[in-house]
Order: structure tokens, then C-alpha cells, then sequence
């Protein structure tokens, strides 16, 4: 199928009371895994990357200093690798990107092929967040593409987003941003939280949900809320991690039943980083506990200088973080050469505990949020379609 915006499965997600969790990727690697496991459960999938991961893919290391033409290059080989996968699947994908930090890093991820963005003014004063986001609404419908926007601030770190505190959202200033940007869906803030440390028993303000949504409905405006920093942080994974020698403290994440409690209530897209960085990294250890020849191997150079950043820095749960000797065969997957020094059949084995975490992760939820068998009710829209439908919206 062609890859759709985002809109027609947030429709789907009001009318069948689902959410969709929307996981976010590094590599093509791992959208290959988003993508099979959803095929597998037979439910539509949001593929998901970050302002910053598409600096990553264009090749930076140092991602935290990409530039707009770093960007540009990531968003580009990511679109163009998702576009083949779902023009070979049988169900709906969306491509979309998280936490986009302004225009012109917007603007790079539909050049690539992004379907659906995020523009995320939640930092700025009210009035200059709803003229930024309508400007990017403005720009992305026109281009059949969805728009996500942010209001509320949440605590806790993620890349380059950062907040000490939390701003909980204000349902009327919710129902506001609506009606002034146009957006499809907005993140709010109710008491989730970025990164592995939540926080122990956590308990999300469901009220700010509810408020939200019942004024939407009451106003008669069709918007989806989107739940950021809803990683579960599987206690399993952490306690394998540290089991094998990482040294992961204090992580605790959204209680699970907490997150399913707010789909029926109006949270229609749940969006999940940090429980794949940790089912990928206690994958990485496990693979060189059960191969400890490799953690000294001059013939696989570039496999064993992973397990020196690893043991390095044991904190370190993302893997961009110890993966940069075989970046390039992270970022673009298995081919007939790989760009790193060592054995094929090692970067290979590394690159299969990648895409092992990322299923274990994505097929868990995708039953936990009541996503299973929903593909064949999200409608196929091309991005023309969808243009023609938001330019009718104002009037129909």
C-alpha cells in the first residue's frame, strides 16, 4: 500500500475506541520491525522519527548538533525505505515525525516523505505556539500531510527536549488551539513524562483528558489527544540489563493499566521511544554474554568496540549511543556489503537483536492498546486525496 497521513487512522481511532501506538525508529532496521510486527497483528502502524533521529540518519553521531541539512539527508533515507516497505505491505503506514524543533526541520521531513508531522511549540507563549503550529498546518494540509501539535509541557528528557517540571494542560486553552490551528491531533500534558524515569506509581490526570475531549465533542471539533512519554519501561528489561552489567537506576515507567485507562476517554495515539532503546540494549548484552569471544575479537573490530562503549558506559540504554562503529549498517540495513570493519555474519547477529527488541516492544502494545485487527478499517488516502479533503474542511 502507499504509505497514508496520519488523519484517516486518528479517524479510525475515534470511531472503533483503539489507540495507535506510534514508535519511534532510529534506523530502517528498526521500521522494518515496527513495520512486520504490525503486519503480523494485522493492525496499521505508525513509524515514527524524531527531529533529531533524522539527523542521526543522515549520518551525524552527534546528533544533538544536526543541521537542517542533516536532517534533510535523514529524512530522505528514511522516507524512501519506509515508502518501499508499505508499498510492499498489506497494511496502512504512516511516516511520522516527533517533536519537530521548527519549520525548516518540518519542511526537510515532507521533502523526504514524512506523511504526518509534529511541530512542537510548547515552549513558547500561547498565542506565538498557535501561530507556529497554524502556520505548519497551513503548509503540511496543503500537502495532504497531518499535523500533530503540543500544548503543556512535559518533565523529563528526550534528545533535546528537556523540562524540569511538568505544565499540565489547560482543556480550554486545548479546545482553543484547536479551533485557531486546525491541527488533527494535539499532545497534552496529564502526568506522563519523558525518558526511564517516571517516577514509581505513577497515576495520569484523566480529568484533563476528559474535560479536553468532552469539549471537543461539544463544539463539534473532530481532534484526536496524543499521549507523549508513555513508555511502560518494562521492569523485566531493566533488571535483564542489569543483570548483564548496565547499570540502569530509578527507571520506572507508565503503569499500564494507567495508559489503557485514557483510550476510551480520548488519548486516540500513544507514542513509545524508551521501552525499545532498553529492549534493544538487554538484546546487545545478552548477545555478548552468550558470545564472549566477540567482546575481544581483532577480526570483528568494529563488533567489539561496541561492547568497549557498552562496558564504557554502562547507563547508556540508546543505542546510538554504542552503535556509532556499525552506524552505517544500523541506519540502513542489511545488504550484500556492509560499511563496517568485521565479520558480515557479526553485524548481521547484531543487527537481528535490534529488530528482535523493537518486536518484542511493538507487539506487546499493539495488543495492549487494543490496536489488533483495525488495519482493514483505516481508510487508504493519498496524500493528493487528503489535500483535496483539508482544503474542503472549512466549508463542508
Amino acid at each position: 500500500m502507499p504509505l497514508i497521513p496520519l488523519r484517516p487512522l486518528l479517524e479510525a481511532t475515534r470511531k472503533h475506541g483503539f489507540a495507535q501506538g506510534a514508535f519511534n525508529v532510529n534506523s530502517v532496521v528498526q521500521a522494518q520491525a515496527v513495520i512486520e510486527v504490525h503486519e503480523m497483528f494485522r493492525s496499521a502502524g505508525i513509524v515514527q522519527g524524531a527531529d533529531l533521529a533524522n539527523a542521526f540518519m543522515g549520518g551525524r553521531a552527534d546528533f544533538m548538533k544536526g543541521t537542517i541539512e542533516d536532517k534533510r539527508r535523514g529524512a530522505r533515507r528514511i522516507g524512501e525505505a519506509v515508502k518501499k516497505l508499505a508499498q510492499d505491505s498489506p497494511i496502512p503506514i504512516v511516516l511520522h515525525l516527533d517533536h519537530g524543533k521548527d519549520f525548516e526541520s518540518v519542511k526537510a521531513a515532507i521533502a523526504g516523505g514524512y506523511t504526518s508531522v509534529m511541530i512542537d511549540g510548547s515552549p513558547l507563549p500561547f498565542d506565538e505556539n498557535v501561530e507556529l503550529t497554524r502556520e505548519v498546518v497551513k503548509y503540511a494540509h496543503a500537502r495532504g500531510v497531518s499535523v500533530e501539535g503540543e500544548l503543556g509541557v512535559l518533565s523529563g528528557m528526550e534528545d533535546d527536549v528537556f523540562s524540569e517540571h511538568s505544565t499540565y494542560t489547560n482543556p480550554l486553552k486545548a479546545v482553543e488551539f484547536f479551533k485557531k490551528t486546525g491541527v488533527d491531533c494535539l499532545a497534552i500534558s496529564y502526568g506522563t513524562k519523558h525518558g526511564a524515569v517516571k517516577g514509581e506509581n505513577v497515576r495520569l490526570r484523566k480529568e484533563i483528558v476528559i474535560a479536553v475531549a468532552e469539549n471537543l465533542k461539544h463544539e463539534g471539533i473532530f481532534g484526536v489527544l496524543v499521549s507523549h512519554g508513555s513508555s511502560v519501561v518494562p521492569q523485566y528489561i531493566v533488571e535483564e540489563i542489569n543483570q548483564l552489567g548496565g547499570k540502569i537506576s530509578q527507571a520506572h515507567g507508565i503503569p499500564l493499566d494507567e495508559l489503557k485507562s485514557v483510550i476510551k476517554s480520548g488519548i486516540g495515539k500513544i507514542n513509545v521511544d524508551t521501552d525499545i532503546r532498553l529492549a534493544v540494549t538487554r538484546n546487545i548484552r545478552e548477545y555478548f554474554a552468550r558470545n564472549s569471544s566477540k567482546k575481544r575479537n581483532s577480526v570483528a573490530e568494529a563488533v567489539s568496540t561496541i561492547w568497549e562503549l557498552m562496558e564504557r558506559n554502562p547507563e547508556q540504554f540508546d543505542p546510538r549511543g554504542y552503535l556509532t562503529p556499525i552506524m552505517e549498517d544500523f541506519i540502513v540495513g542489511e545488504g550484500k556489503d556492509f560499511a563496517g570493519k568485521g565479520s558480515v555474519g557479526d553485524i548481521r547477529d547484531i543487527l537481528a537483536c535490534v529488530k528482535s527488541g523493537v518486536r518484542e516492544v511493538v507487539g506487546s502494545l499493539i495488543v495492549e492498546f487494543g490496536a489488533v485487527g483495525h488495519a482493514a478499517q483505516v481508510e487508504v488516502v493519498s496524500l493528493d486525496e487528503m489535500a483535496n479533503r483539508y482544503r474542503c474542511m472549512p466549508t463542508c
